[in-house]
């Protein structure tokens, strides 16, 4: 009797210990892992073991919240699934090899905190869909080919801490509502074409700061620092 009183309870034990991520989510890691030559990362997926296990992937309650794989040879293009990870907080892929346009399903990533894409080859232009992760904390695109302007979606960034896009082939004015945001503590734009960066250093001033012409350094309160790195012919 007591046998047959604890099957039940086994087998909800069991169902629990089978919990795993949606096959929605596992199937947009394991198109990341194809499109970017997985096989060949310095530290590779086994696909055969539990996501849990999987380098640089962070899962919480069963849900895929971080993926981390700086310096680990990831090449290629982002498949537009990635946009299925919707849980995810951070996405860090600087330091890699990283080809193609950013994919407009980045915007669907609207827990996103953290999005790292520093020193990859990454070509286009910055997708406008960005504008839609309101939660974003620190977005970090330097070193890279990106081309156009930066579309004035990301003036809806207004959690965001760090905008980074030094050295790429950026052109056109920079969103002057991201100089009003007091959230802001780095701001690094050298080594791209901006036409504005004088006003837009204005701005930042008139955002109860003051600028210091020779560290280009703007203090809007005593304990925030926005760096302003421009270029010298601006």
């Amino acid at each position: 009797m007591k046998k047959i009183l604890l099957t039940p309870i086994l087998a909800l034990f069991c169902v629990a210990l089978a919990a795993q991520i949606s096959p929605q989510e596992k199937q947009a890691l394991l198109d990341f892992y194809t499109a970017t030559a997985g096989e060949q990362w310095t530290q590779s997926w086994d696909i055969n073991t539990p996501v849990e296990a999987w380098q640089g992937v962070t899962v919480e309650n069963n849900k895929v919240t971080g993926i981390s794989l700086l310096f680990n040879n990831v090449t290629g293009e982002l498949p537009a699934s990635i946009g299925n990870l919707v849980h995810l907080k951070t996405l860090e892929l600087s330091f890699n090899n990283i080809k193609g346009s950013l994919p407009d399903a980045l915007g669907n990533l609207k827990d996103l905190e953290i999005l790292a894409f520093n020193g990859n080859a990454l070509t286009g232009t910055i997708p406008a869909s960005l504008g839609n992760l309101t939660r974003l904390k620190q977005l970090h695109l330097s070193s890279n080919k990106l081309t156009g302007t930066v579309p004035s979606e990301i003036n809806n960034l207004g959690a965001l801490e760090t905008f980074n896009v030094f050295d790429n082939n950026l052109v056109g004015e920079l969103p002057t509502k991201l100089a009003s945001n007091r959230n802001l503590k780095e701001l690094m734009i050298a080594k791209n074409s901006f036409t504005n960066t004088e006003q837009f250093s204005i701005v930042l001033m008139s955002n109860s700061g003051s600028l210091d012409l020779n560290k280009k350094t703007l203090v809007p309160s005593a304990k925030t620092v926005i760096a302003i790195e421009t270029s010298d012919d601006n």
